[in-house]
């Protein structure tokens, strides 16, 4: 299943160019609907504050955390759509085959780096999930609430990062492929 037919190496659109591109839009066009519901329980705090003087000790975090999660996602999701920061200068002034080398440059130096990131990320992900002991301890906000946020979010940022780099993988096959192909003819 080929899903960019586009002859040009250059992916201007935000077609998703693989398996796991295709996966995540879907996933992120799910997960959009989680701004409703951060806009939703924020309305109901402050009609609980204002209008009742009946506090909630829950939204303020929850709603922190929910952002704090679609914002890991909205990386991986601008990647898959093409949507993401380049220097497009550099980058539209140049021939489609020129664009292709760029690509690789792009995804060879992002697969490193973000290879080195989901390394680090993962000690981050450990120190707050597990005790020094060994047991499962997620860490929590220190709030009244108390909520294992922090925790969770690091191991989105984690989980995040070993999908990027998947990405990345996938990417830079298909540069290669589109490389050698654009050699024979």
């Amino acid at each position: 299943m080929q899903i960019n037919p586009s002859p040009t190496p250059h992916n201007s659109d935000d077609t998703p160019r693989n398996w796991l591109d295709v996966a995540i839009v879907r996933l992120g066009n799910v997960l959009s609907l989680m701004f409703i519901a951060t806009a939703l329980i924020s309305f109901y705090e402050v009609v609980m504050r204002y209008a009742f003087n009946a506090p909630t000790i829950w939204v303020h975090e929850t709603a922190s955390f929910i952002g704090g999660a679609l914002f890991i996602f909205g990386g991986l999701y601008a990647f898959a759509t093409n949507k993401h920061v380049r220097v497009v200068l550099l980058y539209d002034a140049v021939s489609p085959k020129s664009r292709l080398y760029l690509n690789l440059v792009h995804h060879f130096f992002g697969l490193a780096f973000s290879g080195m990131l989901a390394y680090a990320a993962y000690f981050t992900m450990e120190e707050s999930w597990f005790a020094p002991w060994g047991d499962l301890r997620l860490e929590t906000s220190g709030s009244v609430l108390n909520a294992p946020y922090p925790a969770l979010l690091k191991g989105m940022i984690f989980v995040a990062l070993c999908i990027l780099v998947l990405q990345m993988i996938l990417h830079l096959i298909e540069d290669i492929s589109r490389l050698r192909k654009s050699q024979d003819v």
